[in-house]
């Protein structure tokens, strides 16, 4: 078979045939260099390697309104423990008013008291007299007037006076011998202690 010539009667170079000789190799560069990295996995999970999706997304509505109603829940229990504690005081503080108030009326009326308890020891208390006494006395102790001091009543330094003191040995401890003038209290307040002799053991260094 003759090849063809060219115009020098050189003969022409064969044709290259297509898919023959060694196959080219690509030009080498950074691994993973053209994969973007939202395609990227994580090594054995499957799951991209970017950042969680989940931390930005807003929480469903049912999730906030019930945070919110525990939020209100607790503001309303707080201001109602705080309203039944001012009501709670404020009750306690009219109640001390109140107690004042009725002391100190009734400390005014104790010499009045005092006439009327030194006039009746004397008989002196009769008749019409006698009832609107009997009623005074009534009416002061619905107000919570309380008499302190009688006969045979153990020496008590915290409602009364000891004006004497007289040593003997029939009473193991000191008692109340004679009243001398009432004292009164208004529930736990003392308006004025008793006046009284008392009657004891004498001293130990007597």
């Amino acid at each position: 078979m003759n090849r063809p010539t060219d115009v020098h009667g050189l003969p022409h170079p064969p044709p290259a045939l297509v898919g023959h000789g060694p196959p080219k190799s690509p030009e080498p560069g950074p691994p993973d260099a053209a994969v973007p990295p939202e395609s990227r996995t994580e090594q054995g999970t499957g799951r991209p390697s970017g950042p969680d999706e989940s931390a930005g997304r807003p929480a469903p509505p049912e999730a906030v309104l019930h945070a919110e109603l525990r939020e209100r829940t607790a503001d309303l229990q707080r201001l109602k423990a705080e309203y039944d504690n001012y009501r709670k005081r404020v009750h306690r503080d009219r109640l001390a008013v109140g107690e004042i108030a009725v002391a100190n009326v009734l400390s005014r009326l104790l010499p009045v008291l005092d006439s009327l308890a030194e006039a009746t020891a004397r008989g002196e208390v009769t008749g019409g007299f006698a009832r609107i006494a009997d009623e005074l006395r009534t009416e002061v102790g619905a107000l919570g007037l309380q008499a302190l001091g009688a006969v045979g009543d153990p020496f008590d330094p915290l409602i009364h006076e000891a004006i004497t003191y007289t040593p003997t040995d029939r009473l193991e401890q000191a008692t109340c011998t004679e009243v001398l003038r009432l004292g009164y209290r208004v529930g736990d307040q003392l308006l004025r202690p008793a006046q009284v002799a008392v009657a004891g053991e004498p001293p130990a260094d007597a």
